[in-house]
């Protein structure tokens, strides 16, 4: 998806990095693997931006983990916005952020640093995404809602308005969270979260 949303924006991928395949062999949609992340050695940090092609699926530590290894280095990653999302007025997408085809932000919504929205995923107005937070597809988020760091948010979730969800939560697909979560909160797939049943 991530070399997908990249080549429709026009921006030419040089390779992949990972480890599993042999140097030059082909990997997704059939770019060059340039070998493992120290293949980047041989590239100028200057004139190139990076993509976290690693993808989060309720435990995002692998994506935090070479996203912040890369950038203490001095990588800098690219702010993915396909051209197929909609981002309205006073939207800030930060470092390394991907907004996947079909997602909508309204305005002035913020996407933290390595966050995913991900596909047709909706985020209403003045909405705060925390850094390496996932919108899975489909979830909704109301107006003003606060998601924190390094949460998952199920694909067809819907947050109400003006709900604070703390970091490092894992809200599962289909949930309706009608309350605001405390820091680590686990909640199971298709559940209704109101405030006598919060975690």
């Amino acid at each position: 998806m991530v070399i997908d949303a990249l080549q429709c924006t026009g921006a030419t991928v040089l390779g992949v990095c990972d480890p599993s395949l042999s140097p030059g062999s082909a990997g997704p949609l059939g770019i060059s693997c340039l070998g493992s992340d120290d293949a980047l050695d041989h590239h100028d940090k200057a004139r190139i931006l990076l993509a976290n092609g690693i993808g989060s699926t309720g435990d995002p530590s692998r994506r935090i983990a070479v996203y912040q290894r890369l950038t203490a280095a001095g990588w800098r990653f690219v702010s993915l916005v396909h051209p197929a999302a909609i981002v309205g007025s006073g939207c800030t997408i930060e470092s390394g952020a991907q907004i996947m085809a079909g997602a909508i932000l309204q305005p002035g919504t913020r996407v933290g640093q390595n966050a995913i929205i991900n596909t047709a995923a909706s985020v209403d107005h003045d909405c705060d995404i925390g850094d390496h937070a996932h919108i899975a597809p489909g979830a909704v988020l109301c107006g003003g809602v606060s998601i924190g760091a390094a949460t998952h948010i199920g694909s067809g979730s819907v947050v109400v308005q003006g709900v604070v969800i703390g970091a490092n939560a894992k809200i599962g697909a289909g949930t309706i969270v009608t309350t605001s979560m405390p820091v680590g909160a686990h909640v199971g797939a298709g559940l209704v979260v109101r405030k006598e049943t919060a975690v």
